[in-house]
Protein backbone atom coordinates (compact mmCIF):
# COMPACT_ATOMS: atom_id res chain seq x y z
CA UNK A 1 0.00 0.00 0.00
CA UNK A 2 1.01 3.81 -0.90
CA UNK A 3 1.08 5.83 2.23
CA UNK A 4 -0.30 9.49 1.60
CA UNK A 5 2.14 12.11 3.05
CA UNK A 6 2.20 13.89 6.06
CA UNK A 7 0.88 17.10 4.37
CA UNK A 8 -2.24 15.41 3.00
CA UNK A 9 -2.86 13.74 6.04
CA UNK A 10 -2.73 16.57 8.00
CA UNK A 11 -6.17 18.56 9.58
CA UNK A 12 -7.37 22.02 8.20
CA UNK A 13 -8.04 24.66 10.44
CA UNK A 14 -11.66 23.41 11.75
CA UNK A 15 -9.78 20.19 12.68
CA UNK A 16 -11.56 17.84 9.46
CA UNK A 17 -8.99 16.20 7.42
CA UNK A 18 -8.20 17.63 3.91
CA UNK A 19 -10.63 16.60 1.31
CA UNK A 20 -9.17 14.91 -1.92
CA UNK A 21 -10.46 15.96 -5.51
CA UNK A 22 -12.23 13.15 -6.96
CA UNK A 23 -9.28 12.62 -9.67
CA UNK A 24 -6.68 13.19 -6.53
CA UNK A 25 -8.39 9.91 -5.33
CA UNK A 26 -9.05 7.48 -8.17
CA UNK A 27 -5.29 8.20 -9.72
CA UNK A 28 -4.14 7.28 -5.97
CA UNK A 29 -6.44 4.34 -5.83
CA UNK A 30 -4.58 3.71 -9.34
CA UNK A 31 -1.60 3.57 -8.15
CA UNK A 32 -1.94 1.71 -5.24
CA UNK A 33 -3.58 -1.20 -6.97
CA UNK A 34 -0.73 -1.03 -9.88
CA UNK A 35 1.95 -0.90 -7.07
CA UNK A 36 -0.07 -3.78 -5.18
CA UNK A 37 -0.78 -5.52 -8.10
CA UNK A 38 1.59 -5.06 -10.52
CA UNK A 39 2.28 -9.37 -11.62
CA UNK A 40 -0.93 -11.60 -10.90
CA UNK A 41 -2.13 -14.84 -12.09
CA UNK A 42 -5.78 -15.08 -13.08
CA UNK A 43 -7.82 -18.44 -14.20
CA UNK A 44 -11.31 -17.60 -15.23
CA UNK A 45 -13.70 -18.63 -18.25
CA UNK A 46 -14.43 -15.87 -21.40
CA UNK A 47 -17.30 -14.02 -21.27
CA UNK A 48 -18.66 -10.56 -23.60
CA UNK A 49 -15.34 -10.89 -25.94
CA UNK A 50 -14.89 -7.42 -28.13
CA UNK A 51 -12.34 -7.15 -31.00
CA UNK A 52 -12.07 -3.55 -31.69
CA UNK A 53 -11.23 -1.69 -34.97
CA UNK A 54 -8.12 -0.11 -33.30
CA UNK A 55 -6.69 -3.47 -32.12
CA UNK A 56 -7.35 -3.70 -28.71
CA UNK A 57 -9.60 -6.76 -27.32
CA UNK A 58 -11.84 -6.11 -24.74
CA UNK A 59 -13.10 -9.13 -22.43
CA UNK A 60 -14.29 -10.33 -19.42
CA UNK A 61 -12.97 -12.95 -16.66
CA UNK A 62 -15.44 -14.58 -14.87
CA UNK A 63 -16.05 -17.68 -12.08
CA UNK A 64 -18.82 -18.74 -10.28
CA UNK A 65 -19.31 -15.26 -7.95
CA UNK A 66 -17.40 -12.67 -9.69
CA UNK A 67 -16.14 -10.96 -12.88
CA UNK A 68 -13.64 -8.26 -13.82
CA UNK A 69 -12.88 -6.60 -16.72
CA UNK A 70 -9.80 -7.67 -19.16
CA UNK A 71 -8.00 -5.47 -22.28
CA UNK A 72 -5.80 -7.14 -24.50
CA UNK A 73 -3.57 -4.05 -25.98
CA UNK A 74 -2.84 -4.51 -29.81
CA UNK A 75 0.75 -4.95 -29.15
CA UNK A 76 -0.01 -8.26 -27.41
CA UNK A 77 -2.67 -9.48 -29.35
CA UNK A 78 -0.53 -11.45 -31.36
CA UNK A 79 1.66 -12.65 -28.76
CA UNK A 80 -1.24 -14.36 -26.97
CA UNK A 81 -1.10 -18.38 -27.02
CA UNK A 82 -4.29 -18.93 -28.27
CA UNK A 83 -7.59 -16.93 -29.98
CA UNK A 84 -9.97 -15.32 -27.42
CA UNK A 85 -13.55 -16.87 -27.37
CA UNK A 86 -16.40 -16.46 -25.35
CA UNK A 87 -16.67 -19.82 -23.01
CA UNK A 88 -13.16 -20.43 -23.18
CA UNK A 89 -11.64 -21.58 -19.46
CA UNK A 90 -8.04 -19.76 -19.64
CA UNK A 91 -4.99 -18.92 -17.40
CA UNK A 92 -3.90 -15.20 -17.76
CA UNK A 93 -0.96 -12.96 -16.50
CA UNK A 94 -1.15 -9.17 -16.40
CA UNK A 95 -0.94 -6.68 -13.91
CA UNK A 96 -4.53 -4.95 -11.86
CA UNK A 97 -5.23 -1.27 -12.57
CA UNK A 98 -8.51 0.68 -12.66
CA UNK A 99 -10.22 3.52 -14.58
CA UNK A 100 -10.38 6.51 -13.18
CA UNK A 101 -13.21 7.73 -15.71
CA UNK A 102 -15.15 4.85 -14.58
CA UNK A 103 -14.25 3.73 -11.32
CA UNK A 104 -13.75 0.62 -12.33
CA UNK A 105 -10.61 -1.55 -11.79
CA UNK A 106 -9.57 -4.52 -14.72
CA UNK A 107 -6.45 -6.24 -15.76
CA UNK A 108 -4.21 -5.28 -18.78
CA UNK A 109 -3.69 -8.76 -20.01
CA UNK A 110 -0.26 -10.13 -21.25
CA UNK A 111 -0.36 -13.57 -21.78
CA UNK A 112 -3.24 -16.12 -22.25
CA UNK A 113 -3.26 -19.71 -22.10
CA UNK A 114 -5.83 -22.36 -22.02
CA UNK A 115 -6.88 -23.64 -18.59
CA UNK A 116 -6.36 -27.58 -19.39
CA UNK A 117 -6.78 -29.83 -22.26
CA UNK A 118 -10.55 -30.17 -22.16
CA UNK A 119 -10.72 -26.03 -23.00
CA UNK A 120 -8.35 -26.74 -25.72
CA UNK A 121 -10.40 -29.49 -27.06
CA UNK A 122 -13.72 -27.41 -26.47
CA UNK A 123 -11.96 -24.57 -28.47
CA UNK A 124 -11.17 -27.07 -31.49
CA UNK A 125 -14.22 -28.65 -31.42
CA UNK A 126 -15.67 -25.32 -31.87
CA UNK A 127 -13.62 -24.19 -34.76
CA UNK A 128 -14.12 -27.46 -36.56
CA UNK A 129 -17.75 -26.95 -36.46
CA UNK A 130 -17.14 -23.44 -37.92
CA UNK A 131 -14.71 -24.35 -40.85
CA UNK A 132 -17.08 -27.12 -41.50
CA UNK A 133 -20.27 -24.80 -41.99
CA UNK A 134 -18.36 -23.17 -44.40
CA UNK A 135 -17.38 -26.31 -46.53
CA UNK A 136 -13.50 -26.61 -45.86
CA UNK A 137 -13.88 -30.29 -44.71
CA UNK A 138 -15.94 -31.19 -48.07
CA UNK A 139 -14.74 -34.23 -49.56
CA UNK A 140 -16.04 -32.64 -53.34
CA UNK A 141 -13.41 -29.95 -53.16
CA UNK A 142 -9.96 -32.25 -51.95
CA UNK A 143 -7.53 -32.58 -54.85
CA UNK A 144 -6.48 -35.59 -56.23
CA UNK A 145 -2.57 -36.62 -55.95
CA UNK A 146 -0.17 -36.84 -59.03
CA UNK A 147 0.51 -40.29 -59.97
CA UNK A 148 4.18 -39.34 -61.13
CA UNK A 149 5.26 -36.20 -58.85
CA UNK A 150 8.18 -34.82 -60.74
CA UNK A 151 9.13 -32.43 -57.36
CA UNK A 152 8.22 -32.97 -53.92
CA UNK A 153 7.64 -30.07 -51.12
CA UNK A 154 8.28 -31.01 -48.05
CA UNK A 155 7.59 -28.08 -44.60
CA UNK A 156 9.05 -29.37 -41.73
CA UNK A 157 11.75 -28.51 -39.21
CA UNK A 158 15.58 -29.18 -41.03
CA UNK A 159 16.38 -31.59 -37.98
CA UNK A 160 15.24 -34.62 -36.48
CA UNK A 161 14.05 -37.64 -37.52
CA UNK A 162 11.45 -36.78 -39.59
CA UNK A 163 13.23 -35.01 -42.44
CA UNK A 164 14.99 -37.85 -43.07
CA UNK A 165 12.71 -40.48 -42.81
CA UNK A 166 10.77 -39.00 -45.59
CA UNK A 167 14.00 -38.43 -47.83
CA UNK A 168 14.93 -41.77 -46.86
CA UNK A 169 11.56 -42.91 -48.42
CA UNK A 170 11.27 -41.08 -51.39
CA UNK A 171 14.95 -41.67 -52.45
CA UNK A 172 14.19 -45.64 -52.04
CA UNK A 173 10.42 -45.63 -53.91
CA UNK A 174 10.80 -42.81 -56.23
CA UNK A 175 14.09 -40.61 -56.70
CA UNK A 176 12.84 -37.14 -57.98
CA UNK A 177 13.63 -33.59 -56.67
CA UNK A 178 12.89 -32.49 -53.00
CA UNK A 179 12.50 -29.06 -52.26
CA UNK A 180 12.90 -28.61 -47.88
CA UNK A 181 11.32 -25.10 -46.66
CA UNK A 182 12.64 -25.47 -43.14
CA UNK A 183 10.03 -24.08 -40.46
CA UNK A 184 9.65 -24.69 -36.74
CA UNK A 185 6.98 -26.92 -36.12
CA UNK A 186 6.61 -26.21 -32.41
CA UNK A 187 5.71 -22.71 -30.42
CA UNK A 188 3.51 -20.02 -30.81
CA UNK A 189 5.70 -19.06 -34.26
CA UNK A 190 5.09 -22.22 -36.13
CA UNK A 191 1.54 -21.95 -37.00
CA UNK A 192 2.46 -18.44 -38.93
CA UNK A 193 5.61 -19.89 -40.30
CA UNK A 194 4.20 -23.11 -41.90
CA UNK A 195 1.21 -20.89 -43.62
CA UNK A 196 4.47 -18.57 -44.86
CA UNK A 197 5.75 -21.94 -46.64
CA UNK A 198 2.50 -22.93 -48.18
CA UNK A 199 2.24 -19.88 -49.68
CA UNK A 200 5.49 -19.29 -50.90
CA UNK A 201 5.49 -23.30 -52.53
CA UNK A 202 2.36 -22.00 -54.03
CA UNK A 203 3.82 -18.47 -55.38
CA UNK A 204 6.58 -20.38 -57.47
CA UNK A 205 6.09 -20.13 -60.86
CA UNK A 206 6.85 -22.54 -63.80
CA UNK A 207 9.92 -22.62 -65.32
CA UNK A 208 12.09 -20.53 -62.81
CA UNK A 209 14.91 -21.34 -60.74
CA UNK A 210 12.90 -23.27 -58.26
CA UNK A 211 10.33 -25.43 -59.57
CA UNK A 212 7.03 -25.67 -58.21
CA UNK A 213 6.38 -28.71 -56.60
CA UNK A 214 3.58 -31.24 -58.01
CA UNK A 215 2.85 -32.30 -54.34
CA UNK A 216 3.39 -31.37 -50.53
CA UNK A 217 3.68 -32.66 -47.59
CA UNK A 218 3.43 -30.76 -44.07
CA UNK A 219 5.66 -33.50 -41.30
CA UNK A 220 5.88 -33.27 -37.90
CA UNK A 221 6.84 -36.19 -35.08
CA UNK A 222 4.62 -36.82 -32.43
CA UNK A 223 3.91 -34.74 -29.18
CA UNK A 224 1.30 -34.02 -26.75
CA UNK A 225 -1.67 -31.82 -27.21
CA UNK A 226 -0.03 -28.51 -26.83
CA UNK A 227 3.07 -29.68 -28.87
CA UNK A 228 0.43 -30.30 -32.09
CA UNK A 229 -1.74 -27.24 -31.32
CA UNK A 230 0.22 -24.84 -33.57
CA UNK A 231 -1.52 -27.10 -36.23
CA UNK A 232 -4.72 -26.53 -34.88
CA UNK A 233 -4.43 -22.31 -36.22
CA UNK A 234 -7.60 -21.51 -37.99
CA UNK A 235 -5.84 -19.24 -40.14
CA UNK A 236 -2.86 -22.10 -40.93
CA UNK A 237 -6.32 -24.17 -41.73
CA UNK A 238 -7.27 -21.73 -44.19
CA UNK A 239 -4.34 -21.72 -46.49
CA UNK A 240 -3.99 -25.46 -46.30
CA UNK A 241 -7.59 -24.97 -47.65
CA UNK A 242 -6.62 -22.17 -50.14
CA UNK A 243 -3.39 -24.42 -51.48
CA UNK A 244 -3.94 -25.28 -55.24
CA UNK A 245 -0.92 -27.37 -55.23
CA UNK A 246 -1.84 -31.50 -53.33
CA UNK A 247 -1.00 -31.21 -49.92
CA UNK A 248 -1.01 -34.22 -47.90
CA UNK A 249 -0.91 -33.75 -43.55
CA UNK A 250 1.32 -36.10 -41.56
CA UNK A 251 1.24 -34.34 -38.61
CA UNK A 252 2.01 -36.38 -35.06
CA UNK A 253 1.19 -40.68 -34.99
CA UNK A 254 -1.58 -42.41 -36.14
CA UNK A 255 -3.95 -41.30 -33.28
CA UNK A 256 -3.19 -38.17 -33.07
CA UNK A 257 -5.58 -35.43 -34.87
CA UNK A 258 -5.08 -31.97 -35.98
CA UNK A 259 -7.51 -28.95 -38.03
CA UNK A 260 -4.90 -29.16 -41.02
CA UNK A 261 -5.95 -33.41 -41.50
CA UNK A 262 -9.62 -32.32 -41.70
CA UNK A 263 -9.29 -29.23 -44.37
CA UNK A 264 -6.18 -31.07 -46.52
CA UNK A 265 -6.69 -33.16 -49.51
CA UNK A 266 -4.84 -36.52 -47.82
CA UNK A 267 -4.05 -37.28 -44.06
CA UNK A 268 -1.13 -39.66 -43.51
CA UNK A 269 -0.66 -41.48 -40.20
CA UNK A 270 3.15 -40.80 -40.36
CA UNK A 271 5.40 -38.85 -42.18
CA UNK A 272 6.80 -41.77 -43.69
CA UNK A 273 3.10 -42.89 -44.89
CA UNK A 274 2.94 -39.40 -46.22
CA UNK A 275 5.98 -39.88 -48.60
CA UNK A 276 4.73 -43.39 -49.69
CA UNK A 277 1.26 -42.11 -50.29
CA UNK A 278 3.26 -39.21 -52.20
CA UNK A 279 5.33 -40.96 -54.60
CA UNK A 280 4.71 -44.57 -56.27
CA UNK A 281 7.47 -47.08 -56.28
CA UNK A 282 9.88 -47.13 -59.57
CA UNK A 283 10.28 -51.08 -59.22
CA UNK A 284 6.56 -51.70 -59.54
CA UNK A 285 5.96 -49.23 -62.31
CA UNK A 286 9.35 -51.32 -64.16
CA UNK A 287 7.77 -54.16 -63.11
CA UNK A 288 4.10 -53.12 -64.55
CA UNK A 289 5.28 -51.19 -67.33
CA UNK A 290 7.23 -55.12 -68.24
CA UNK A 291 4.09 -57.37 -67.94
CA UNK A 292 1.92 -55.11 -70.13
CA UNK A 293 4.42 -54.56 -72.58
CA UNK A 294 4.61 -58.89 -72.50
CA UNK A 295 0.68 -58.83 -72.43
CA UNK A 296 0.67 -56.43 -75.50
CA UNK A 297 3.10 -59.15 -77.79
CA UNK A 298 0.68 -61.70 -76.61
CA UNK A 299 -2.11 -60.04 -77.31
CA UNK A 300 -0.65 -59.11 -80.68
CA UNK A 301 0.39 -62.57 -81.80
CA UNK A 302 -3.31 -64.14 -80.69
CA UNK A 303 -4.52 -61.21 -83.18
CA UNK A 304 -2.04 -61.87 -85.71
CA UNK A 305 -2.66 -66.18 -85.56
CA UNK A 306 -6.20 -65.56 -85.57
CA UNK A 307 -6.07 -63.40 -89.06
CA UNK A 308 -3.93 -66.36 -90.01
CA UNK A 309 -6.50 -68.67 -89.59
CA UNK A 310 -9.44 -66.39 -91.27
CA UNK A 311 -7.64 -65.73 -94.12
CA UNK A 312 -6.54 -69.56 -94.45
CA UNK A 313 -10.17 -70.40 -93.85
CA UNK A 314 -11.34 -68.26 -96.84
CA UNK A 315 -8.66 -69.11 -99.22
CA UNK A 316 -9.78 -72.67 -98.91
CA UNK A 317 -13.07 -71.54 -100.81
CA UNK A 318 -10.90 -70.04 -103.33
CA UNK A 319 -9.62 -71.16 -106.83
CA UNK A 320 -6.15 -72.45 -106.96
CA UNK A 321 -3.66 -70.36 -107.76
CA UNK A 322 -1.65 -73.27 -109.68
CA UNK A 323 -4.82 -74.37 -111.69
CA UNK A 324 -5.72 -70.30 -112.84
CA UNK A 325 -1.64 -69.84 -113.86
CA UNK A 326 -1.68 -73.23 -115.67
CA UNK A 327 -4.48 -72.69 -117.43
CA UNK A 328 -3.28 -69.10 -118.59
CA UNK A 329 0.42 -70.59 -119.13
CA UNK A 330 -1.61 -73.41 -121.92
CA UNK A 331 -3.43 -70.42 -123.62
CA UNK A 332 0.17 -68.11 -123.75
CA UNK A 333 1.85 -71.19 -125.13
CA UNK A 334 -0.91 -71.88 -128.27
CA UNK A 335 -1.14 -68.15 -128.86
CA UNK A 336 2.71 -68.02 -129.16
CA UNK A 337 3.13 -70.71 -131.48
CA UNK A 338 1.19 -69.16 -133.90
CA UNK A 339 2.79 -66.43 -133.56
CA UNK A 340 5.66 -66.24 -135.70
CA UNK A 341 3.57 -67.89 -138.96
CA UNK A 342 0.90 -65.04 -138.67
CA UNK A 343 4.05 -62.86 -138.54
CA UNK A 344 5.59 -63.96 -141.66
CA UNK A 345 2.16 -64.16 -143.31
CA UNK A 346 1.38 -60.82 -142.92
CA UNK A 347 4.87 -59.55 -143.79
CA UNK A 348 4.59 -61.50 -146.98
CA UNK A 349 0.79 -60.15 -147.57
CA UNK A 350 2.23 -56.68 -147.75
CA UNK A 351 4.95 -57.11 -149.59
CA UNK A 352 2.66 -57.91 -152.49
CA UNK A 353 0.77 -55.19 -152.19
CA UNK A 354 4.11 -52.88 -152.21
CA UNK A 355 4.96 -54.57 -155.51
CA UNK A 356 1.56 -54.14 -156.67
CA UNK A 357 1.68 -50.15 -155.64
CA UNK A 358 5.22 -49.41 -156.93
CA UNK A 359 4.45 -50.02 -160.43
CA UNK A 360 2.92 -47.16 -160.91
CA UNK A 361 4.96 -45.42 -158.94
CA UNK A 362 7.35 -43.23 -161.40
CA UNK A 363 9.24 -39.78 -160.99
CA UNK A 364 6.75 -37.66 -163.46
CA UNK A 365 4.10 -38.45 -160.82
CA UNK A 366 5.93 -36.17 -158.54
CA UNK A 367 7.75 -33.81 -161.22
CA UNK A 368 4.23 -32.60 -162.98
CA UNK A 369 2.22 -31.12 -159.36
CA UNK A 370 5.72 -29.42 -158.65
CA UNK A 371 5.51 -27.79 -161.96
CA UNK A 372 2.26 -26.74 -161.50
CA UNK A 373 3.07 -24.99 -158.40
CA UNK A 374 6.35 -23.36 -159.60
CA UNK A 375 3.95 -21.78 -162.37
CA UNK A 376 1.39 -20.38 -159.76
CA UNK A 377 4.14 -18.67 -157.71
CA UNK A 378 5.48 -16.98 -160.98
CA UNK A 379 2.47 -15.29 -161.34
CA UNK A 380 1.64 -14.40 -157.77
CA UNK A 381 5.31 -12.83 -157.77
CA UNK A 382 5.02 -10.76 -160.97
CA UNK A 383 1.96 -9.31 -160.10
CA UNK A 384 2.92 -8.92 -156.39
CA UNK A 385 6.25 -7.17 -156.97
CA UNK A 386 4.88 -3.82 -158.73
CA UNK A 387 2.36 -3.28 -155.78
CA UNK A 388 5.29 -3.12 -153.03
CA UNK A 389 7.25 -1.02 -155.30
CA UNK A 390 4.10 1.70 -156.03
CA UNK A 391 3.56 1.20 -151.81
CA UNK A 392 7.26 1.44 -151.21
CA UNK A 393 7.89 4.86 -153.16
CA UNK A 394 4.10 6.47 -151.51
CA UNK A 395 5.31 5.23 -148.03
CA UNK A 396 8.91 7.66 -149.29
CA UNK A 397 7.43 10.48 -150.30
CA UNK A 398 4.85 10.54 -147.19
CA UNK A 399 8.27 10.41 -145.12
CA UNK A 400 10.09 13.12 -146.93
CA UNK A 401 6.80 15.22 -146.41
CA UNK A 402 7.15 14.67 -142.97
CA UNK A 403 10.85 15.74 -142.69
CA UNK A 404 10.09 18.66 -144.54
CA UNK A 405 7.61 19.67 -141.75
CA UNK A 406 9.89 18.89 -138.81
CA UNK A 407 12.60 20.73 -139.96
CA UNK A 408 10.13 23.78 -140.84
CA UNK A 409 8.74 23.95 -136.93
CA UNK A 410 12.32 22.84 -135.77
CA UNK A 411 12.37 25.41 -133.36
CA UNK A 412 16.58 26.13 -132.83
CA UNK A 413 16.13 26.40 -136.54
CA UNK A 414 16.44 30.32 -136.82
CA UNK A 415 18.76 29.98 -134.40
CA UNK A 416 21.40 28.74 -137.15
CA UNK A 417 20.33 32.42 -138.92
CA UNK A 418 21.43 34.63 -135.75
CA UNK A 419 18.50 34.77 -133.57
CA UNK A 420 18.64 34.09 -130.12
CA UNK A 421 15.67 32.35 -127.40
CA UNK A 422 14.69 34.46 -124.63
CA UNK A 423 13.00 32.54 -121.69
CA UNK A 424 12.46 33.26 -118.32
CA UNK A 425 13.21 31.41 -114.79
CA UNK A 426 10.36 29.14 -115.51
CA UNK A 427 11.25 28.39 -118.60
CA UNK A 428 8.64 30.27 -120.77
CA UNK A 429 9.59 31.99 -123.75
CA UNK A 430 9.59 35.81 -124.00
CA UNK A 431 7.81 37.34 -126.80
CA UNK A 432 7.91 40.53 -126.09
CA UNK A 433 10.69 42.55 -123.63
CA UNK A 434 7.67 45.09 -122.01
CA UNK A 435 6.89 42.35 -119.67
CA UNK A 436 10.61 41.77 -118.25
CA UNK A 437 10.90 43.49 -114.90
CA UNK A 438 13.95 45.59 -114.05
CA UNK A 439 16.33 42.52 -112.54
CA UNK A 440 14.41 39.85 -113.46
CA UNK A 441 16.87 36.47 -114.61
CA UNK A 442 16.31 35.67 -118.17
CA UNK A 443 18.35 32.55 -120.21
CA UNK A 444 19.27 32.97 -123.23
CA UNK A 445 20.34 30.31 -126.09
CA UNK A 446 22.12 30.97 -129.32
CA UNK A 447 22.48 29.12 -132.08
CA UNK A 448 25.60 26.95 -131.07
CA UNK A 449 23.62 25.40 -128.64
CA UNK A 450 24.77 27.73 -125.73
CA UNK A 451 23.11 29.40 -123.22
CA UNK A 452 23.87 32.29 -121.40
CA UNK A 453 22.24 33.87 -117.96
CA UNK A 454 21.59 37.89 -118.08
CA UNK A 455 19.53 40.60 -115.83
CA UNK A 456 17.36 42.83 -117.18
CA UNK A 457 18.55 46.57 -116.72
CA UNK A 458 16.63 50.14 -116.99
CA UNK A 459 12.63 50.36 -118.11
CA UNK A 460 11.33 48.98 -121.37
CA UNK A 461 11.70 51.69 -124.45
CA UNK A 462 8.66 53.47 -126.01
CA UNK A 463 7.93 51.33 -128.50
CA UNK A 464 8.44 53.86 -132.26
CA UNK A 465 5.77 55.58 -133.80
CA UNK A 466 4.42 53.12 -136.80
CA UNK A 467 4.86 55.24 -139.82
CA UNK A 468 1.89 55.64 -141.91
CA UNK A 469 1.79 53.20 -144.92
CA UNK A 470 2.21 54.37 -148.38
CA UNK A 471 -0.73 54.28 -150.23
CA UNK A 472 -0.97 51.68 -153.04
CA UNK A 473 -1.39 52.97 -156.87
CA UNK A 474 -4.90 52.59 -157.74
CA UNK A 475 -5.55 50.41 -160.69
CA UNK A 476 -5.77 51.50 -163.87
CA UNK A 477 -9.02 52.15 -165.66
CA UNK A 478 -9.69 48.61 -167.08
CA UNK A 479 -12.09 50.58 -169.51
CA UNK A 480 -9.30 53.35 -170.45
CA UNK A 481 -8.16 51.72 -174.13
CA UNK A 482 -4.80 50.46 -175.18
CA UNK A 483 -2.84 53.34 -176.90
CA UNK A 484 -1.12 50.62 -178.98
Amino acid sequence: MTDTSAEDAAPTEDGNAKPYSVSELAFALKRTLEDAYGFVRLRGEISKVTHHSNGHVYLTLKDERAAIDGVVWKGQVRGLGIRPEQGLEVIVTGKITSYPAGSRYQIVIETMEAAGVGALLAQLERLKAKLAAEGLFAVERKQPLPSMPAVVGVITSPTGAVIRDILHRIRDRWPCRVIVWPVVVQGDSAAAQVSAAIRGFEALGDGGAVPRPDVLIVARGGGSVEDLWPFNDEALARAVAACTIPLISAVGHETDTTLIDFVSDRRAPTPTAAAEMATPVLAELKALVGDLSARMHRCGGRAVEDRRGRVAAAGRALTRVSDLVELAAQRYGIVSGRLAAGLAKNAAAHERDLVRVSSRLTPLLLQRPQAVQRQRLEGVTSRLQPGVLRGLERAGERLAALAKLYVSVDPDRPLQRGFARVTRADGSIVHAGAILANGEEIAIKFGDQVTRQAVIEGAAAEPAAAKPAKPKPKAANSAQGDLF
